[in-house]
């Protein structure tokens, strides 16, 4: 090609950019003009399944247009989240993505064709639900101090439950143990029922496990709560003290749900979808629905999900860093 046929190449990119760019921000501004569809990276039933409908109906309502729950599910969640990642960047793909899609399984070594960080356009945190620190009956424990002078004096003689290796009740544990400065023996389970199980029984004797999953053993007196995982107190047990205010200042390990797009998602459908979702956020049926479960509505600036979403990936990453955990 001669230098005469590259200037009018060249040129013509460049006539042709301004434009794109005029009909994109003028797509933005009449979002959204049809269904949206929202990618939740996990089968049906499951706790973010269950979060992203109740909010994806209100957030129908709101925006005036049909909003579809997709589910995808398979490979830790990367399998939607892919998904997402190569959608194109209008607003009508969104995935509805967990702390462990985001922040723990990609320390575990899990091969994807996006990048955690970049790959995708931040628009709000939706929520986030504590693990409770309980204890089998038999251990004389009537508080955070008083387990962890117990796993003091007697290290690896106490073993907790978790879910499985790498989940968050497991990464809980770890982060307990180190910021404890005690040993317990780690017993992965397949899945929190069985974990619940075991523990029931005493054969394990501590679990990290979500509100809902312990919730009737503590009340028949087969567990005992000692403290919540989060930074607050949560409203369906409000007796429960945190970890943190109970004895390890600055505690905090929570699972976490937020909204985002592929990267490069306009600004002013992201400025839409932000102020449309903390709308919904703030309605006392929403709210109910979370606290039932032991769960909070968040909310806020795509700037401020951005920047926990870093300082949780990067918590997690020195947990498992310290706790010699190695990518698979």
């Amino acid at each position: 090609m001669n230098s005469s046929r590259i200037y009018v190449a060249v040129l013509s990119i460049f006539l042709v950019l301004p434009g794109m760019a005029l009909s994109l921000h003028a797509a933005a501004q009449g979002y959204p003009e049809k269904a949206v569809r929202v990618v939740v990276p996990f089968p049906a039933g499951g706790a973010a399944d269950i979060v992203a409908r109740h909010v994806t109906t209100r957030l129908a309502e709101v925006i005036g247009q049909q909003v579809v729950v997709d589910n995808r599910g398979g490979a830790g969640g990367s399998i939607g989240a892919d998904n997402v990642a190569r959608a194109a960047p209008d607003g009508y793909s969104l995935l509805f993505a967990s702390s462990s899609v985001l922040s723990i399984n990609p320390h575990l070594g899990a091969k994807t064709s996006y990048d955690i960080l970049r790959s995708f356009t931040p628009v709000v945190l939706i929520g986030h639900a504590p693990n409770v620190l309980t204890v089998h009956p038999s251990v004389p424990a009537k508080s955070v101090r008083d387990l962890i002078a117990i796993a003091k004096a007697k290290p690896d003689a106490l073993a907790y439950a978790s879910n499985g290796a790498g989940t968050l009740s497991h990464l809980t544990g770890e982060l307990f143990s180190q910021r404890a400065g005690v040993k317990m023996l780690h017993v992965p389970y397949k899945g929190g029922a069985p974990a619940v199980i075991d523990t029931v029984a005493g054969n394990v004797s501590v679990l990290f496990a979500a509100f809902p999953t312990v919730s009737g053993q503590v009340r028949a007196g087969r567990l005992k709560a000692l403290a919540v995982t989060s930074a607050k107190r949560i409203a369906i047990a409000p007796e429960l003290p945190t970890v943190a205010e109970a004895a390890l200042k600055g505690f905090e390990s929570s699972q976490w749900w937020g909204l985002y797009g592929p990267a490069g998602l306009p600004a002013p459908v992201v400025d839409k979808l932000n102020a449309a979702s903390n709308k919904v956020l703030a309605t006392d049926d929403i709210r109910k629905h979370l606290a039932a479960d032991g769960a909070a509505p968040a909310g806020g600036t795509p700037a401020e999900l951005a920047a926990f979403h870093k300082a949780d990936y990067d918590k997690w990453g020195a947990v498992m860093a310290k706790a010699g955990l190695k990518k698979n």
